[in-house]
């Protein structure tokens, strides 16, 4: 007997019956993508502003780093850095030490497989490197999903409800967050204040701050907020680590977000997603004095730099570190700008528009997720993939590639602006 079920309905329906449940997924299914846009089995087009949660900024299946793949694919798939060293792997770190934002003389890193591994092994390196325990994160931070990650981030559903106990020693300051009143002044205050109730700044290895908070509700640190928290972070020895998993490679227009922040140096920089363009890849990177503190065996992990991705990562870092493919994410940003302060100004429902470069976000004032969920589903009806974020889910972020074409770009935005007044 023949039925009507598209190839959409046929693997969503495998997909319930095969797929554990806490992955939560939505009805998208995709069997094409190529630059800013994604093909469903059935045909349907989408323009995407979320790139797998910020892993696109070099647009879907970029030529160069599928052809750097291919190439790599013939060569060899699979060493283990810990049996075999392989070129790929010195080699993007070798690109990497020249881009470091890091201070500390020579730069050294570690390639692992995801952001959250990434966190863990910067807070492992800052522990040894240091004598010292403690960690410091922030409200509104995300950090990922394993055990200590998950601790770091705050958020309580989806991300923490039930997974109980959680690591030890991680204390949480409010970060700071000027729509709802907190300065970077309050937020050094309440550092100081922590140091004073909870924890001994003497026995703190870091702090780990995103300089653009990306789940938390792409909140851009202020511009004088980075140099006091190093300055705090100096005056009592505590290592300062950036996660830029989310606002590097690029998307704020710089290759690291703090870049845009004069006169720091982060000890330690976190990074991940759109490095390995579309393919896992993250890492850390940092001065000598700190990355070499942790003796041989310490650090390592079977999968970790992979040599297919690091291939893809070098062919990634020729594109971004191209004058041109900056000006173009930044340019990018200043178009993105007026048009969201325009949409803000005709819906006094958004509270405000903000980011750092091209990573723009616009918050409802009302604190639930039910506006921007209708918005995003919204959206999707009409052809355009979005995300929500923020504490609330309120919050709408923006993530379309870096070297989106103009004309899909206004369509996307064509879309949003549709979905808004529905």
């Amino acid at each position: 007997m023949q039925t009507d079920t598209t190839a959409t309905e046929r693997i969503l329906a495998d997909r319930a019956r095969y797929v554990a449940p806490g992955m939560s997924t939505p009805t998208l299914v995709v069997a094409h993508a190529e630059g800013a846009r994604v093909t469903d089995p059935d045909g349907r087009s989408f323009i995407d502003f979320a790139g797998g949660i910020g892993c696109q900024n070099t647009g879907h299946r970029n030529a160069a780093i599928v052809e750097a793949i291919k190439e790599q694919a013939d060569r060899y798939l699979h060493q283990c850095f810990m049996i075999g060293v392989y070129e790929p792997y010195v080699e993007v770190c070798r690109r990497l030490a020249e881009l470091s934002p890091c201070g500390g003389g020579e730069q050294r890193s570690i390639l692992v497989n995801s952001g959250a591994e990434a966190v863990e092994n910067a807070v492992k390196i800052a522990r040894w490197a240091t004598g010292r325990s403690a960690v410091i994160a922030f409200d509104n931070a995300f950090h990922g999903r394993t055990l200590l990650a998950m601790t770091m981030t705050s958020k309580v559903k989806p991300y923490k409800a039930g997974f109980g106990p959680f690591a030890p020693e991680v204390y949480r300051a409010p970060s700071p967050y000027p729509y709802h009143g907190t300065s970077s002044d309050d937020s050094i205050a309440a550092l100081e204040h922590l140091f004073k109730a909870d924890v001994d700044p003497s026995t703190v290895a870091c702090v780990v701050l995103e300089p653009v908070q990306g789940e938390g509700g792409f909140l851009a640190m202020p511009p004088d907020y980075p140099a006091k928290l190093q300055e705090l972070c100096h005056k009592h020895g505590i290592l300062w680590v950036s996660d830029e998993v989310q606002s590097g490679v690029g998307r704020t227009g710089t290759m690291w977000a703090i870049e845009q922040y004069p006169g720091v140096e982060p000890d330690m920089t976190v990074f991940g997603k759109s490095i390995g363009g579309g393919l896992p890849l993250a890492g850390v990177i940092g001065g000598a004095e700190v990355m070499d503190a942790v003796p041989p065996g310490g650090l390592g992990g079977t999968f970790g730099g992979n040599p297919l991705s690091c291939a893809a990562a070098l062919a990634v870092l020729d594109i971004v570190t191209e004058p041109e493919f900056l000006a173009g994410a930044r340019q990018l940003g200043e178009t993105l700008r007026p048009r969201l302060d325009d949409l803000a100004s005709k819906h006094p429902d958004i509270g405000e528009v903000r980011g750092l470069g091209s990573m723009l976000a616009f918050e409802f004032a009302e604190r639930t997720p039910d506006r921007a969920k209708a918005i995003v589903d919204a959206a999707f009806e009409r052809g355009l993939i979005l995300l929500s974020c923020g504490l609330y889910g309120n919050v709408i972020r923006l993530l379309p590639p870096l070297n989106i074409a103009p004309d899909e770009l206004d369509e996307g935005l064509a879309i949003l602006e549709e979905s808004l007044a529905a």
